[in-house]
């Protein structure tokens, strides 16, 4: 792969300091909880707790506010905003940086690419993603219209840290660490797996103008998006998984919300897509 210049830099060096101590201690804190012995309390809070911030990444900020793959009321998108907000950050934010990769993907101004090196892709691009808040906020228009999200914008951690509080109070510092960060950090690798490995392995169905590939076993891993030669094929479908074998869970969530009325409009691969068989490798 050839090798691809990083932007400059677009964060002050303390702001640089402070998410990169952030990611530190949702590190830390979980490896502390798991080496001093942890209890069931915390693994229920786990057990509660990390579905929906999977579903916070996956399926809200991603096939959601990203690439609108299905429409839903305002009082519904506000909640899955704080599904976003309470593990990933606010959905501007992220929405407006994959909307850029998708504008330059595996190209000099990709947000992550591995053509910038594994730790760019992996970790550096979430301690700056090397672009301006005006420059992201200009991706997402449709985002920044409405006031109750550009707040969490602007106050990003709030959701999260008052999700630690509960947390907190219901289970201790462990329940906290187990129950909130270890999902946190698990979520950022589980992604970066995403940017890095189903950019350099795996299998090509489409030949689109990137390196995406279909990753069968990263897809196990992330729920369904590792299906990501499809995703840049036709990245605002909500089904990753273009064929019956191509286990798709984040699918399955946007359908029972289809089926109980909180989502329509819900927006699927063409049928010639579907159909198309894997490129030779």
């Amino acid at each position: 792969m050839e090798r691809l210049p990083i932007r400059p830099h677009t964060r002050s060096r303390a702001a640089r300091v402070r998410t990169a101590a952030l990611i530190t201690l949702i590190h830390v804190l979980p490896a502390w909880a798991i080496i001093n012995g942890t209890g069931e309390k915390d693994w229920l809070l786990f057990a509660a707790i990390y579905p929906f911030q999977a579903i916070g990444v996956g399926v809200c900020l991603h096939r959601y506010f990203a690439h609108n793959a299905f429409k839903t009321s305002r009082w519904f998108q506000f909640l899955l905003a704080l599904f976003c907000a309470s593990t990933f950050g606010d959905p501007i934010r992220f929405a407006g940086k994959h909307r850029l990769h998708h504008l330059n993907t595996d190209r000099e101004n990709d947000t992550h690419s591995p053509g910038q090196g594994f730790w760019f892709s992996w970790l550096g691009s979430h301690i700056d993603s090397r672009y301006t808040d005006e420059q992201i906020c200009a991706q997402v228009p449709y985002l920044t219209q409405y006031p109750e999200l550009m707040w969490l914008h602007r106050h990003s951690l709030a959701p999260g840290l008052t999700l630690c509080a509960v947390a907190l109070l219901l289970g201790g510092i462990s329940g906290m660490a187990v129950g909130v960060l270890l999902g946190a950090a698990l979520l950022i690798h589980q992604s970066s797996a995403v940017n890095y490995f189903c950019h350099r392995f795996g299998r090509r169905r489409f030949q689109t103008d990137d390196l995406s590939t279909n990753n069968f076993l990263v897809s196990l891993l992330v729920f369904g998006e590792g299906w990501h030669n499809n995703h840049h094929r036709y990245p605002v479908s909500a089904r990753a998984g273009f064929c019956w074998w191509e286990i798709d869970m984040f699918y399955w969530v946007i359908c029972l919300w289809e089926a109980i009325g909180l989502v329509w409009d819900v927006r699927r691969p063409p049928e010639q897509l579907r159909r198309t068989r894997l490129l030779a490798t």
